[in-house]
């Protein structure tokens, strides 16, 4: 019995020992985890769409080919506006899996990190990638689009985030001349079929008054018609009756004819004025100068 009691007794120390032993071990362990455990700080930037000023001759561009459609197709004017769609085409990029990934793979964070082992680093990298996140906005609550980086300190959290902006605009630009780039091209090759097929129909109107004025002054020289035998005036009468005109009349018109040459109309020398400007080609930008401006109001905190 009493080395049943003296047995408790000495459990009962070790018990107090051991509590006591955990109460100092439990701070101990929550400062070897402040110092020792990977800290985390995000960055987070508003994003919102761009100014005319910001796209620079990019908006100027499209803009030219934008009212070349309207003058052809007056329902191509319900597009979204230039700025609308070079900011789609940015928040793409800034949401793009690849562009996240493309971004990483430069980075210096990244290649200092990589520790050779293909597996370790695959997933550094797939870590890495979701760490850039993209959340739209919501209009209804008044939230815009937002990007957030997170990174091991505050200074390259706010210096990633810096340069990931950089990095999406940069390609959103690349895009969007390519798209320019394009539909120059196409714009260009459709003048110029519009163009050639106006020429064609003046130069077949200049023949074929040509050789009606022709056919009539032959027959006008057979009658020896040397006046004017109708009332009627010239414009009003049919190329079967212009011999009426007489011989003098008719060289002199045919003569006329022949200086000016094909007749053309207002709306031509418009086309071949714009298909001069088409031919010049497009100025590209290979970098918008203001496009990582999207993003402003940043912000930095620990997560």
């Amino acid at each position: 019995m009493n080395w049943i009691f003296a047995g408790c007794f000495v459990l009962y120390g070790l018990a107090n020992s051991g509590l006591s032993a955990l109460a100092c071990y439990l701070p101990l362990s929550r400062l070897a985890y402040t110092f020792f455990a990977r800290q985390e700080w995000s960055a987070t930037a508003i994003t919102d769409r761009p100014t005319v000023n910001m796209l620079g001759g990019y908006y100027s561009q499209q803009q030219f080919l934008r009212n070349l459609d309207i003058k052809t197709d007056p329902a191509s004017s319900d597009k979204p506006s230039v700025m609308d769609e070079a900011y789609k085409e940015f928040i793409m990029q800034l949401a793009s899996w690849d562009t996240r990934r493309d971004f990483w793979l430069q980075t210096d964070y990244y290649k200092q990190r990589m520790v050779g082992n293909s597996k370790a680093d695959a997933a550094m990298l797939d870590e890495l990638i979701n760490n850039i996140q993209f959340t739209p906005g919501d209009f209804t609550r008044a939230i815009n689009d937002n990007v957030k980086l997170i990174a091991e300190t505050a200074p390259d959290a706010n210096n990633l985030l810096r340069q990931y902006v950089a990095f999406a605009s940069q390609r959103a630009a690349s895009h969007l001349n390519d798209e320019l780039k394009g539909a120059w091209a196409a714009r260009t090759v459709q003048m110029k079929a519009q163009v050639k097929r106006q020429e064609e129909v003046a130069k077949a109107i200049y023949s074929r008054r040509v050789n009606s004025i022709e056919q009539a002054l032959k027959i006008a020289e057979q009658h020896n018609i040397s006046r004017s035998a109708t009332d009627v005036p010239a414009d009003e009468l049919p190329d079967s009756e212009l011999f009426l005109l007489g011989r003098p009349m008719l060289q002199a018109r045919l003569e006329n004819l022949q200086a000016v040459g094909p007749a053309f109309d207002l709306d031509y020398f418009q086309n071949r004025a714009m298909l001069n400007t088409l031919n010049v080609g497009p100025t590209l930008d290979p970098r918008f100068s203001d496009l990582s401006l999207f993003a402003y109001a940043g912000r930095t905190g620990k997560t």
